[in-house]
């Protein structure tokens, strides 16, 4: 896993810019710590940072290989998880192999297969290929856009990079934001637009999307997006394939040439990956299987059941580390740890992001990295399985907006008049949910009840589900961590979405059939143990923490934070009992605290990066 960056330039000699390239590949250093390498030509630039997982002595980046007499070179991002049936099939082809790892497989399959070779990817991926003999440059991103690729089209010019600020360092990018980028931080964020890089000349390759840019212009086209088709499978049977599916994912992302193990909350899906996967290291004879979990300072003393967490995970993590046996590692944070964690966060993003969610995310993959360079996570189950409660609640699924952003009158009402008329949030929220809904493929013959499931499934796995993802690839990488998703295999998210909302919740339960297709894999007792978030810190020390810097900041007078704001109407926030924990702002886990951290985020990001408002 690593970070990558390069650009193409029609009208200059960019062997003379090597300085730029080197400080572009540079701002990855967190993604790559392990090696670091360029490759420069007149109208080419790649940079490379490397995290070492699979065969570490000798998949140095960028790599080139010659066939006939073209030349092609490769920076990547990612794993492919049938790299070895890949590699078969390519050796009975004829084709050779120098090292063991999945860059190499990934390169010769586009030598073999050319543009097409993505569809035969199963991984989570982003590269750039350089086609000599052809001159032109080949781009692509995952189906579910685990990892990215932003993108700057210029006249001439097309530069790219696996985060923002790696195009931020080419002095063709200026951190400027117009009304749409406001607005997706305003009124969107933490979530983003498909495709909006927020900052005005950058966006982002979407999900499932692959790229040629040649002299004649950049044609980008979709490889693969969710269908919607007929689903013929009864209960059982449909139980029976969900676990056949994820069985073969968690073996697949179990490779690794590096330490490994599991984060554990003791919910249901990371329980069923730390299952399935200490099996597998007992079948293997691997040894002992690491799990790692992350709690907060008197946690225990202050937590409060509500609908979104309704109990503590305490007590379920030490159930499943000793059903399994497993090496646990506890992780523990404070409240100062998590408030000046903010900044670091912060930049590992580019953007203000999930606040103290992300931060303290920073921290336990920081605390991880000590221990193993791979860990395997449960994001994306909820989205596809249908776990959240407004998967189940009429006034959600009725809003006629985004479920996780039902509190945008009361954001909107946090900007100032000037803003607000400028951005219009209300109208451009609007707009985007419209966008999505048109987006949804639908099935000939569905009755309305089953419709509208569908819509649901379709937007939380394509609006909601890609922020959690960034977050995970930036907190992660940002510790030089790689982490895998197992629910995110395209598979199983193509079978999954096409599951009939009755089997999908069956026995009358949230993710039902995922809990069916366990059973006899997990205890009882976690199999059907309601659903609980990441954990977050209850603790009011940290209300108090944000909300003294916010007031700070609202007082010193200079913020290019102010304009933008309502500023009595964050005071009065700020004063009353709608600080606490019950603020609704968006989604499961940001409330009162969590809209004070990212009000702080966006006043250290307007700052440190000089955004140019206009």
């Amino acid at each position: 896993m690593c970070g990558f960056t390069g650009w193409i330039d029609w009208n200059a000699d960019l062997t003379t810019q090597s300085a730029i390239l080197e400080k572009m590949t540079e701002t990855l250093a967190l993604r790559g710590p392990d090696a670091s390498g360029t490759w420069i030509s007149p109208n080419v630039a790649l940079g490379h940072r490397r995290l070492s997982v699979m065969d570490p002595a000798n998949g140095a980046q960028p790599m080139v290989r010659t066939s006939g007499d073209d030349t092609y070179v490769i920076a990547y991002n990612g794993e492919l998880y049938n790299a070895p049936e890949l590699k078969r099939e390519l050796e009975s082809r004829g084709r050779t192999f120098t090292t063991t790892c999945d860059t190499e497989v990934l390169l010769v399959s586009y030598i073999e297969w050319g543009r097409s070779c993505v569809e035969k990817f199963n991984g989570i991926f982003a590269f750039a290929i350089w086609d000599t003999k052809e001159q032109h440059l080949f781009l692509a991103r995952d189906r579910l856009g685990v990892k990215p690729l932003f993108i700057s089209q210029q006249f001439g010019r097309f530069i790219f990079g696996s985060e923002p600020k790696a195009l931020l360092a080419h002095p063709a990018i200026r951190p400027e934001i117009g009304p749409e980028g406001l607005a997706e931080i305003f009124i969107v964020g933490p979530a983003r637009t498909p495709g909006q890089g927020v900052y005005k000349d950058i966006s982002e390759l979407l999900p499932g999307q692959c790229a040629t840019v040649s002299r004649s212009g950049v044609s980008i086209r979709h490889y693969w997006k969710l269908e919607s088709k007929p689903h013929t499978e009864n209960v059982d049977e449909t139980a029976a394939t969900v676990r056949e599916l994820l069985q073969d994912t968690v073996q697949r992302q179990l490779l690794s040439d590096v330490p490994l193990g599991t984060l554990l909350s003791g919910g249901l899906d990371s329980s069923i990956l730390t299952t399935l996967a200490v099996r597998h290291y007992e079948e293997t004879g691997q040894g002992k299987f690491k799990t790692f979990s992350v709690d907060y300072v008197d946690n225990d003393k202050h937590f409060k059941a509500h609908a979104f967490q309704p109990n503590s995970d305490a007590p379920w993590i030490e159930r499943m580390t000793k059903h399994l046996d497993t090496e646990h590692h506890y992780v523990k944070f404070d409240t100062p740890d998590i408030a000046n964690a903010l900044r670091a966060a912060l930049l590992a993003r580019d953007l203000p992001g999930m606040a103290d969610v992300d931060s303290s995310l920073l921290l336990f993959c920081e605390a991880i990295k000590k221990e193993v360079t791979v860990a395997i996570s449960g994001e994306a189950a909820d989205e596809i399985f249908g776990g959240y409660p407004w998967f189940h609640r009429e006034e959600s699924l009725n809003a006629n907006t985004f479920p996780w952003s039902l509190a945008s009158n009361m954001r909107a009402g946090l900007l100032s008049e000037e803003a607000a008329a400028w951005i219009k949030p209300l109208d451009y929220i609007g707009d985007r949910y419209s966008d999505a809904i048109r987006e949804v493929p639908k099935l000939d013959g569905e009755d309305d009840a089953a419709a509208k499931m569908r819509v649901m499934s379709y937007l939380n796995i394509t609006r909601f589900m890609p922020t959690l993802l960034d977050r995970k690839d930036r907190m992660s990488m940002g510790a030089g961590l790689e982490v895998r998703v197992p629910f995110c295999d395209h598979r199983l998210v193509e079978y999954v979405f096409n599951i009939p909302w009755e089997i999908k919740t069956a026995g009358d339960r949230e993710k039902g059939i995922l809990r069916k297709a366990m059973e006899g894999v997990l205890p009882d007792d976690v199999l059907y143990r309601k659903k609980s978030p990441y954990p977050k810190t209850h603790n009011p020390n940290y209300l108090n923490t944000v909300r003294s810097r916010v007031l700070e900041i609202l007082d010193e007078g200079t913020s290019p934070l102010l304009p933008l704001i309502n500023v009595k109407k964050i005071r009065e926030i700020a004063a009353s009992d709608s600080a606490s924990s019950n603020l609704p702002w968006f989604g499961q886990l940001m409330s009162g605290p969590q809209l004070f951290a990212y009000l702080i985020q966006i006043d250290i990001w307007l700052r440190e990066y000089q955004v140019s408002v206009r």
